[in-house]
């Protein structure tokens, strides 16, 4: 009689035999959406708020969401992240990401009927220190200036290219709350 121990292998399938299941649930899985599809952009579609563009900064993920959630939007809004937020949109040293920005603004419109883009900027970004080449958190009259200046400059971009969507801008201090800006 064969022992069976915590690391016995005998009835594991093999790494290829678990990708071939993998690949195959996938596909199953992969076809149960494709027949759901229509349904399911169906009764999507217009239900987003608004999509929200924030910082990628890992000390600020959980108080984005918190935030967002405290306004009744969990699970209601489209999220974009882009390191500087409002500054990664529009930097020159980074084209693509203002390219992307749009890309997804036009897409969570067709997709969800979003209502309103909100951009989140946040104080002590160290994407403004590489972007800018300042250090602003030190001169908190001066960082909100800055901040003012790249979220005015992107919120009439957008009020311009989408009219039909409402524009927020805000700034969070790295304890979580948030102020609008403009």
């Amino acid at each position: 009689m064969h022992r069976h121990d915590h690391d016995c292998s005998c009835h594991r399938p093999a790494a290829g035999d678990r990708r071939t299941f993998l690949k195959l649930a996938a596909l199953g899985g992969g076809a149960m959406l494709l027949s759901a599809t229509p349904v399911r952009h169906a009764a999507a579609a217009g239900n987003v708020e608004a999509l929200l563009l924030s910082c990628m900064d890992y000390r600020l993920v959980d108080d984005v969401v918190r935030y967002m959630d405290g306004r009744g939007l969990n699970n209601n809004y489209d999220h974009v992240i882009l390191a500087g937020a409002g500054l990664g949109a529009l930097t020159e040293k980074e084209p693509a990401w203002g390219q992307t920005f749009w890309k997804h603004v036009e897409v969570a419109k067709a997709l969800h009927g979003i209502k309103k883009v909100i951009v989140m900027d946040h104080r002590d970004c160290g994407a403004y220190k590489v972007f800018l080449g300042q250090d602003l958190k030190d001169d908190r009259t001066k960082e909100t200036a800055v901040h003012a200046e790249v979220l005015g400059k992107l919120g009439a971009m957008i009020r311009e290219k989408h009219p039909d969507l409402g524009v927020e801008l805000l700034i969070m201090a790295l304890d979580g709350t948030v102020e609008k800006v403009g």
